[in-house]
């Protein structure tokens, strides 16, 4: 099998890559653009393997598009490159819409060139999957999941772009019979995670003695998924997934940000002790535009058709990840020179000044 895989130095990517070619022994050619969040030191396992190949491009540029493909010859595109940082979005949309929504037309229109020049068993295998988000389906309130057919209702300037992209993905089937499959997944975490997203810069702020920033209070529930489980997921999806079809992928695992929060302190509290309990350090600040309340997925399609369980419970996927950044300083320590935690998702008023968003 040889895969292409878009965004692949970035978090759930490089967690992709490694798995494609250090667990299954596939050909792979990742495809990054290297932005911020793009961090080649996320595939140092499997740099210099044979079976992998990485090229610096951006998946705006059709001709480099074209060019990558025609010359890898994959027999699947795996597209995972994404603007993907709510609190970014809100502050720049103009990045995520670019990326995300342009960027997916253009390599949609690249795989179809190469698709449409492909004869007998080669154009019968060729695969595309689109990976997105459960937040492109907006809130639910208390009771209830996301389902695939949950209408799209996105919130913010991420989760919309993410959505424009869903439906691209879905018309360049319909419309010109390219084999498109879409999944899309509950919040992921694991090792590798840039840190600006909730759970590695809990873990790193906790570490440092920093305030452990809370967004309104803390009430928000997410369904979280382990990196690792999402990938072999996406594996599944591209290998045996119906043409056509989309597949949720969830955790299992409903958390209120303030529990999330309150557990890693908890974790780290017990593997590295601290005069006082890392919960002292939280502290809740004004909520995000826009924050959706809660997100839960319905992952019973993806179980019942193609067999996949994710392995990790919250608790056991949590440990693993602050056993991770603990042993793995090398990789986070130059991010936080980078970017060192401080508040994303500010609104900007008339006169130029950042204020608090809410």
């Amino acid at each position: 099998m040889r895969t292409l895989v878009t965004g692949g130095a970035g978090f759930i990517g490089s967690a992709l890559v490694r798995h494609l070619v250090g667990d299954l022994g596939e050909t792979v050619l990742t495809i990054d653009a290297l932005t911020y969040a793009g961090n080649l030191e996320s595939l140092k396992a499997v740099a210099g393997n044979p079976r992998h190949e990485f090229r610096k491009a951006d998946i705006r540029d059709f001709q480099a598009m074209a060019d990558a493909i025609a010359e890898f010859r994959p027999d699947r595109i795996l597209h995972l490159a994404a603007e993907s940082h709510v609190d970014r979005s809100i502050t720049g949309a103009h990045a995520f819409v670019s990326t995300n929504v342009t960027g997916t037309f253009t390599l949609l229109e690249a795989a179809r060139a190469y698709w449409e020049e492909l004869e007998g068993d080669a154009r019968d295998r060729f695969r595309f999957l689109h990976v997105s988000t459960d937040e492109v389906y907006g809130s639910l309130g208390p009771e209830g999941l996301f389902r695939e057919d949950t209408p799209y209702d996105p919130s913010s300037p991420y989760s919309a772009s993410k959505a424009a992209s869903d439906h691209l993905a879905k018309a360049w089937h319909r419309t010109y019979g390219l084999p498109v499959v879409v999944s899309n997944c509950s919040n992921n975490y694991g090792p590798y995670h840039f840190p600006e997203k909730l759970i590695p810069l809990t873990i790193l702020n906790a570490l440092d003695g920093r305030e452990l920033p809370v967004y309104g209070k803390g009430e928000n529930v997410r369904d979280w998924l382990f990196v690792e489980d999402h990938v072999r997921a996406l594996d599944l999806i591209a290998r045996t997934g119906r043409i056509g079809e989309t597949y949720n992928v969830g955790g299992g695992n409903e958390r209120r940000n303030i529990e999330v929060v309150r557990h890693i302190c908890t974790v780290l509290d017990k593997l590295v002790p601290a005069p006082r309990p890392r919960e002292e350090l939280i502290r809740f600040v004004a909520d995000r535009p826009g924050h959706d309340a809660r997100y839960a997925i319905d992952a019973t399609k993806l179980e019942r058709e193609l067999g996949w369980r994710a392995a990790e419970s919250f608790e056991s996927g949590i440990e693993k990840t602050v056993r991770w950044y603990l042993d793995n300083e090398w990789w986070w320590r130059p991010l936080r020179a980078r970017y060192a935690g401080d508040r994303l998702g500010l609104t900007v008023a008339a006169s130029g000044r950042q204020e608090p968003a809410g």
